[in-house]
């Protein structure tokens, strides 16, 4: 029998017949590993480029590869376990409603879903039955075991079933001379390409979230489907975890901290999806605003003001009258032609660097805005202000020569690292999104250029030390990108800032510079957003300090509560020489009681409550309380708690000591 080479993460390298499974390596190993291994990760044996497929642990191993056995450690496997988690999902509904007709099952990145058609709607009282059928199958351990079908076998499987959904998927994403990949627990077969897990026992603790409408393929007008949301976890103990995560996340939801302090608002007269900044989160915002304006001038940006709608012609141009608009608003008749709303903010800087001609000299050209975009969003998938209709980009685009690209990139990280520790975020994670080489079809753009601008972000992320995750397949059509996500107070990713190469538009604009030999070159183009939005990030602000803000960030950040009426005067004085070392203060003279005002400022999260009395005023000192402290700290000079503040707010700090 024919032997093939298996490559450890070790470095050491087994030769096996050809056909053994990744399962009979580990056991080899250690029954132990085999027992926690999940799935396994296979990769070519080469020193250049290499991309990672991940495989059934019974898969029969064909060919020399890197293997890599995945257990609850690796990241990778969450996936693979959530996929097969969608699948007892859909294994327990086919048990308790026969008639349901299945659509689409995917991991997702907390958990799974699966899209069901079905006359009769679900019910809460349902998933709780879903759920038991769930565990019952999960209980009985039956393995995800993989077959195969002739590609016209598999269509007159589903066919005979009334499953249209799986044949068009089969019809989409299987060639007439491969075959169909079907996965079987129990009773239950899909059409799958996997992996999953050994066995359903594996799932040990899981949870039906809700159930939402979604469209067959995403398309209305089309069969209104029922999509039931999970999650499901190693142990009980994640399981528990989770849970109070997301109770903690209800107390922190950033649209009812947002009313109760008075931020913002969606109106419905003006309709959803557009946000009015009340004067609170407006002041937060200018803040946010002024300092990333202040930072780009720092780091050589050019600010940039360009108009809300343009001439249909300029789409056209730039390809997004193709691929983009259905999540454009319709077009406007004017006097001369027809006009659109901007979706994004890169076509009008690509026209200001085409004003005139450039020499390689004038590159790097960095251009910033702050631009505010319109994207019709469907009304089912708007969400305060993380998803809304129109909102503000930090957009900022460069154009530089190939010798100038990876330390432009790397001003652009370190930018987006400044960003997050100066609001106060210390941990993120790194995701670098490259091309898909088999599938050349699907990207602008030459070889050469995908894997040269790959090259030198890769580049970039390890001379930086920073550790990054590549995912094959997942760039934009038009290059390769880097999205820094931000890991929030309890624990949740945010996607916001991405550092995204572009050969599309540069090609479609003819965009150039002379270059030192006097010919005329193509410049390239990073495409580079660090709050991602200005709503965006705000939402997560609210929810990341439960609308605690830091002092420099705080709307009010002393309010000064005068004991009686006869104090007043001496209040404001102390708010005077708090307002000399750039606070913002507010006296309360209501003609309410003490307490009271002292608890509405403390509902308000203002960080510094000071009371003044008899006493304060012949001594010169404040009485101050600390948000978050249930007893007064005590009495301090003013001159000594304005330094405080001062301090606070120049640093930027996170805290209040």
């Amino acid at each position: 029998m024919a032997e093939i080479k298996v490559q450890l993460p070790d470095g050491s390298i087994r030769n096996v017949p050809q056909g053994t499974s990744a399962r009979d390596i580990a056991m080899s190993i250690s029954p132990r590993l085999a027992d926690a291994a999940l799935a396994a990760s296979i990769a070519p044996i080469t020193d250049g480029p290499k991309t990672a497929e991940l495989v059934d642990l019974n898969r029969p191993l064909e060919r020399d590869v890197q293997l890599r056995l995945l257990t609850e450690k690796d990241p990778e496997a969450r996936e693979v376990f959530h996929h097969s988690s969608a699948h007892l999902l859909a294994a327990a509904v086919l048990e308790l409603f026969p008639e349901t007709k299945l659509g689409h099952g995917p991991a997702t990145e907390s958990g799974f879903f699966y899209d069901f058609l079905r006359e009769t709607p679900f019910t809460p009282d349902d998933l709780v039955k879903i759920e038991a059928k769930m565990k019952e199958i999960a209980d009985r351990n039956e393995p995800f075991a993989r077959e195969f079908l002739d590609r016209e076998q598999g269509l007159e499987r589903f066919k005979g079933e009334g499953d249209f959904m799986k044949c068009h998927f089969i019809e989409q994403f299987v060639k007439p001379d491969e075959k169909v990949s079907l996965y079987k627990t129990g009773k239950f077969v899909d059409f799958c390409r996997g992996p999953h897990i050994p066995a359903t026992g594996r799932i040990k603790a899981f949870k039906l979230l809700n159930i939402a409408g979604a469209y067959w393929l995403g398309k209305e007008g089309n069969p209104q489907l029922q999509r039931i949301y999970g999650v499901s976890f190693y142990s009980k103990k994640e399981m528990d975890e989770y849970i109070k995560q997301q109770e903690e996340a209800k107390r922190r939801d950033h649209r009812a901290i947002g009313q109760q302090l008075d931020l913002y608002s969606i109106q419905e007269l003006a309709g959803p999806g557009l946000i009015f900044w009340h004067p609170k989160g407006g002041l937060i915002r200018t803040i946010m605003e002024d300092w990333l304006r202040a930072e780009y001038l720092k780091r050589g940006y050019s600010l940039v003001f360009t108009p809300h709608v343009a001439r249909r012609a300029l789409w056209q141009t730039s390809g997004h009258e193709g691929f983009y608009a259905e999540n454009m608003f319709d077009t406007m008749e004017l006097d001369d032609a027809e006009y659109r709303l901007k979706p994004m903010n890169c076509p009008f800087h690509i026209l200001i660097y085409k004003d005139s001609l450039r020499s390689y000299r004038d590159l790097p050209v960095r251009l910033g805005e702050l631009g505010t975009v319109y994207r019709y969003e469907r009304s089912g998938v708007m969400h305060g202000l993380m998803r809304v209709r129109g909102f503000t980009q930090d957009d900022a685009h460069i154009f530089c020569t190939p010798e100038q690209i990876e330390s432009e990139v790397e001003g652009c990280i370190d930018f987006a690292i400044s960003v997050l520790h100066t609001f106060g975020f210390e941990d993120f994670k790194v995701e670098l999104s490259g091309w898909d080489p088999e599938d050349k079809a699907h990207y602008v753009g030459s070889p050469e250029q995908w894997e040269s601008s790959q090259n030198a972000l890769k580049t970039v992320l390890e001379r930086k030390g920073i550790p990054y995750k590549f995912i094959p397949g997942e760039a934009a059509f038009y290059g390769p990108k880097i999205d820094v996500k931000l890991v929030d107070a309890i624990g949740r990713l945010w996607q916001l800032s991405t550092v995204q190469f572009d050969f599309n538009l540069p090609k479609r604009f003819e965009l150039e510079y002379v270059g030192e030999d006097g010919q005329r070159h193509q410049p390239l183009m990073v495409h580079r957003a660090l709050y991602g939005s200005v709503e965006r990030f705000f939402g997560v602000l609210i929810e990341h300090y439960a609308g605690a803000f830091p002092v420099w960030l705080s709307p009010t950040q002393v309010a000064i509560v005068p004991i009686a009426e006869r104090h007043a005067e001496y209040a404001q004085k102390v708010a005077d020489e708090l307002r000399k070392v750039g606070a913002r203060v507010a006296v309360d003279v209501r003609n309410e009681k003490m307490n009271a005002k002292i608890r509405e400022h403390a509902l308000q999260k203002v960080p510094f409550i000071l009371v003044v009395g008899d006493k304060e005023a012949e001594s010169g000192e404040v009485n101050v309380r600390v948000r978050g402290q249930e007893k007064a700290e005590g009495s301090v000079a003013v001159a000594a708690f304005a330094a405080r503040v001062q301090k606070l707010i120049e640093s930027r700090s996170t805290k209040l000591d």
